[in-house]
C-alpha cells in the first residue's frame, strides 16, 4: 500500500507541472506519506476507549471546561487544512475523565477527513456516551484553508460551530456560564 500511496504522490507532482525526479522532490512521495500517516492517525484510535482509560469516580457536580485546544484537521472536500480551537464543557454525573483526554479525543476525531460541523459533534457525542455527563457542550473556532487559499479568498474568516448535549442544550444559566467562561481572557493569577 506505501508503494500505491507513493506512486500517487508522483502523478499528483507530475499533474501540477513538476518532475518528481528533481533532486529536492526524490523523497517527497515517501515524505508526504508519513505525513499522512500522522495526520490521518485519528482512523487507527478510538476516542471512547481514551476516555474510558482514565474515568474516575467523583462528588464534583461543576462544570469542567478545557479551552483554547489547538487542533488541525482536513477539509474533505479539498484536502486542505482547517486551523482552530476547540472549547469543551462537561458536568459531571459521579464520574470525571483525566484531563489530558479531552484534548486527544479531540485530535482523534480532528486527524481524519471531516467538516467542522461533523468534528464538533463528533467529540460531543463521543464525551456523552462515555463518560455520561450531565451534559457536554464543544465549541469549536476554525480557519479553512479552502476558503482562504482559493474559492472565495477571505482571509482570517473564522467558522463557528457548537455541539451542546444534556444541561448546556436544557438550561439557559448553564449554557451562558459554558459561554462566559470561554470568552473570557486568561488573566495573569489563578
Amino acid at each position: 500500500m506505501a508503494n500505491e500511496f507513493e506512486e500517487a504522490v508522483k502523478i499528483m507532482i507530475q499533474s501540477v507541472g513538476e518532475d518528481p525526479t528533481r533532486e529536492g522532490l526524490l523523497k517527497t512521495p515517501e515524505r508526504v506519506r508519513k505525513a499522512y500517516d500522522f495526520i490521518y492517525g485519528g482512523y487507527k484510535e478510538n476516542a471512547e476507549e481514551i476516555l474510558s482509560s482514565a474515568l474516575f469516580t467523583s462528588s464534583n457536580d461543576e462544570m469542567v471546561v478545557i479551552k483554547d485546544i489547538e487542533l488541525y484537521s482536513t477539509c474533505e472536500h479539498h484536502l486542505l487544512p482547517i486551523i482552530g480551537r476547540a472549547h469543551v464543557a462537561y458536568i459531571p454525573d459521579g464520574k470525571v475523565v483525566g484531563l489530558s483526554k479531552i484534548p486527544r479525543v479531540v485530535n482523534v476525531f480532528a486527524r481524519r477527513m471531516q467538516i467542522q460541523e461533523q468534528l464538533t459533534e463528533q467529540i460531543a457525542d463521543a464525551i456523552m456516551r462515555t463518560i455520561k455527563p450531565k451534559g457536554v457542550a464543544v465549541v469549536i473556532q476554525a480557519r479553512h484553508m479552502c476558503m482562504e487559499m482559493r474559492g472565495v479568498e477571505k482571509i482570517n474568516s473564522t467558522t463557528t460551530s457548537s455541539a451542546l448535549r444534556g444541561l448546556f442544550k436544557s438550561d439557559e444559566k448553564t449554557r451562558a456560564e459554558f459561554f462566559s467562561l470561554i470568552n473570557a481572557p486568561i488573566g495573569t493569577r489563578y
